[in-house]
């Protein structure tokens, strides 16, 4: 049976929850991400109200989690994104295309999943993005 080790670098911001922020299999070549939110290193939320507030910081957080771990954006290989109005999907799609060539470099990009939900585990959380990362040094 495999050993699961559960990460929580001191770089992610406070959990909103009972959860770490990653998991890595022994013996497996991935580890997940849990969904980050729009939260400060303080804990307080970021851009309530703000879509492109929200959406850096949940990037900024994916990142410093992404660097923590001792991988880089390319180790990233998939996205799940939840965002609580659809409304917001042009706004995601441009902040993501303006975002990605920034961190990723030249095309091509992760695949991701995008999700329309009622809510996020706060009122004021607008967007969630979910990552699984090669465990492979690049």
């Amino acid at each position: 049976m495999s050993e699961v080790t559960y990460l929580n670098p001191d770089a992610a911001p406070p959990a909103q929850g009972l959860y770490s922020h990653a998991a890595h299999v022994s013996g497996g070549s991935l580890i997940f991400i849990a969904g980050q939110l729009a939260v400060a290193a303080d804990g307080s939320v970021t851009g309530k109200g703000d879509f492109a507030a929200q959406f850096r910081q949940v990037f900024d957080n994916l990142r410093s989690l992404v660097d923590a771990l001792g991988a880089k954006p390319r180790d990233i290989v998939k996205f799940t994104t939840y965002l609580v109005h659809s409304q917001d999907i042009d706004a995601f799609m441009k902040l993501r295309a303006a975002y990605f060539p920034q961190w990723f470099g030249a095309p091509p990009y992760p695949p991701n999943t995008l999700l329309i939900v009622d809510r996020l585990v706060k009122e004021d959380f607008v967007i969630e993005v979910e990552a699984v990362l090669s465990a492979r040094k690049s």
